[in-house]
């Protein structure tokens, strides 16, 4: 049997579902709705859901911890199930895209992001990431206010749905051919 991880980074409590810094765990709840998964249950610093089919195992994955200690709730499920590194996929925001925009890519820098710091020193940088663009305010100094507001009623009622419904439908594609190109030109087509 074949297990992966979807990981979606953000912070837990419902004061923080709806902002921007929390696109990762909106992804994974659109996924889990797509496929049906079982409901969400807390274990070791995690909110996950466990869907299995013939040969694979899919865990979904919502750190219950604060973004900066993301990896308090992923390594354990790792270390546990012994999963290596190319089949964990991390779903989070990305100030560098614009919004909507949705690349991936297996490795590289945190490029500051501070659930992927804390990732990247605990288990190592070679998992796949699919960044969701969120724009950027226009200055280093307004980053922390930005990320922790909420998306605007036009972008929930757009693109953030628009997006995240697409990766939950195509997600497949990716786990059987591993070809990250192929995925991405399927989610982030205008």
């Amino acid at each position: 049997m074949t297990d992966w991880v979807f990981v979606g980074l953000g912070n837990p409590g419902t004061n923080y579902a709806l902002n921007r810094h929390n696109v990762g765990f909106m992804a994974i709840d659109v996924i889990a709705d797509h496929i049906r998964a079982p409901a969400f249950k807390i274990k070791s610093n995690a909110a996950l859901s466990e869907v299995s089919t013939p040969g694979q195992r899919l865990f979904l994955l919502k750190p219950q911890t604060f973004m900066n200690i993301s990896a308090r709730g992923v390594a354990p499920l790792l270390a546990f199930y012994k999963i290596p590194l190319d089949h964990l996929v991390v779903f989070h925001d990305d100030l560098d895209l614009e919004p909507g925009r949705i690349k991936i890519k297996r490795g590289g820098s945190s490029g500051g992001h501070n659930g992927l710091k804390s990732l990247d020193e605990s288990i190592g940088k070679d998992y796949w990431r699919v960044r969701i663009g969120i724009g950027h305010p226009g200055h280093k100094d307004a980053v922390t206010g930005y990320v922790l507001s909420n998306f605007r009623k036009e972008e929930i009622n757009n693109w953030v749905p628009e997006q995240l419904g697409k990766c939950a439908t195509t997600y497949q594609d990716f786990l059987e051919n591993m070809n990250s190109v192929a995925w991405m030109n399927r989610i982030d087509q205008k």
